[in-house]
């Protein structure tokens, strides 16, 4: 365990932020080595690759709020020194973990078809999302456990064993996603099948690996039996933490769905288009989510320990930090933003779609940045309603404006995207004005 109630808050901050960087730019590598062969196979194989991929937003969803919950409670017990107490959330997590990942695989081979069907744009890119789903599915359901262990280790301040594992793991579907999709090496190309299983055998091994390294190196939270057994209060500790923050990524989850069915009028391309600028833009972001993901931590151990004025600290360093990180990705993406787009497919069409998606929606990614931080900020002190509220009020005023406008003559994709950026910085306000209540009711 690392004490991060003591020293620099800037350099604990870094220190988490760099490793945690590395291990999320290796982790999209998954999506975009996946995204590159599967754009060889042509627009409505992309298309049905993409929308597929919005159903991770749901399946983060319930991640994030497995993760959040059991981060933020280890890292406040550490901060107590009450090792007995982080063991317990560990152990009830994992158990959390296999019954979401049973639940995911029943609830997924269901509902698939009726799920891609409602979202494409038309039968040929439903099948296609539809193939890719069937092979990925049990990669999504082993997800819960490497989120649980990853997620105590980042409580107790250690973030590297997991950056190891996803590094081997992302090397390994590097390697597989040309055999598999395309046919190297063996002459046998398996399209969308292939990138689904070569994702979810990598999975699968990173799910041992930190399987391993929990048996054989760590000493502060580890394996007990005797913990095993479900207790349903432990269960609700973490869901009273981890469920806003998993609702916010289900409201990312129905922004994304609406917006591909909004624009399933303009064709596969269109939505091409928004999925490869959409996972650009997840990517770019790896450095902002990077210092958030590092912000949580080193607030809840502080919290934990009730030195509020660091806690506060820990808010502005991760601000300014995360201002610096926005701006620098603003001028990318409003440069030249094909070149982004450009790499994973050649379809004028799809290629003008994701750069102007880029070009304008890279306006809000200094309230984006303020947004994350407030949301570590918020887990850090166990209260995570106010960031859910926040998020649904930016749903609101997206979904409401969007469904009037389809049903308009002279409906451009453009105009989604502005009501993209004005919700972003609504959200980001109103959030803000929450977190400063909450400073002043909890850290006195």
């Amino acid at each position: 365990m690392q004490d991060l109630t003591q020293g620099s808050i800037g350099r604990h901050i870094l220190r988490l932020s760099i490793p945690i960087a590395i291990g999320m730019v290796f982790q999209t590598l998954y999506y975009l080595v996946d995204l590159y062969f599967v754009g060889q196979l042509g627009e409505v194989a992309v298309a049905g690759l993409s929308a597929a991929g919005s159903l991770q937003f749901l399946i983060m969803a319930l991640t994030q709020a497995l993760g959040v919950g059991t981060m933020a409670l280890i890292a406040q017990a550490s901060g107590r020194k009450d090792r007995a107490d982080a063991n317990l959330v560990f152990n009830q997590s994992l158990v959390m973990a296999a019954l979401l990942g049973l639940i995911t695989l029943a609830l997924g081979y269901t509902c698939t078809e009726l799920y891609m069907r409602s979202l494409a744009a038309d039968q040929p890119t439903a099948r296609a999302g539809a193939t890719y789903l069937y092979w990925f599915l049990p990669g999504l359901g082993l997800q819960f456990a490497l989120i649980s262990m990853a997620s105590a280790l980042r409580g107790t301040g250690i973030v590297n064993p997991t950056i190891v594992v996803q590094v081997s793991t992302v090397a390994l579907n590097a390697l597989l996603s040309p055999i598999m999709i395309a046919g190297w090496l063996t002459g046998v190309p398996l399209g969308l099948v292939g990138a689904g299983l070569s994702t979810t055998i990598s999975v699968a091994i990173a799910v041992v690996m930190m399987t391993v390294y929990f048996r054989a190196l760590e000493r502060y939270v580890t394996f007990e039996l005797a913990l095993i057994r479900p207790r349903l209060r432990a269960w609700w500790r973490i869901l009273k933490v981890g469920l806003p923050p998993g609702g916010e990524f289900a409201l990312m989850f129905v922004y994304i769905s609406l917006v591909y069915w909004a624009i399933r009028p303009f064709g596969p391309e269109a939505q091409a288009g928004f999925g490869i600028g959409s996972r650009v833009m997840q990517a770019i972001f790896l450095p902002a989510l990077a210092v958030a993901f590092a912000t949580a931590p080193v607030a809840g151990q502080n919290f934990g320990a009730r030195q509020f004025d660091r806690v506060r600290s820990t808010g502005r360093v991760s601000i300014l930090y995360l201002t610096c990180i926005m701006l620098a990705l603003t001028a990318l993406c409003r440069w030249r933003p094909e070149l982004l787009v450009a790499g994973f497919n050649d379809d004028p069409r799809v290629i003008e779609v994701g750069a102007d998606y880029l070009r304008i929606i890279s306006i809000n990614f200094l309230a984006a940045g303020i947004n994350f931080t407030n949301s570590s900020l918020f887990q850090a002190m166990g209260n995570t309603l106010p960031a859910l509220l926040a998020g649904a009020v930016r749903l609101a005023t997206v979904a409401l404006p969007v469904l009037w406008l389809t049903g308009q003559g002279g409906f451009e994709l453009r105009q989604i995207w502005w009501i993209s950026v004005a919700s972003a910085t609504l959200q980001a306000l109103l959030s803000w004005v929450l977190l400063r209540r909450e400073f002043r009711r909890r850290l006195v």
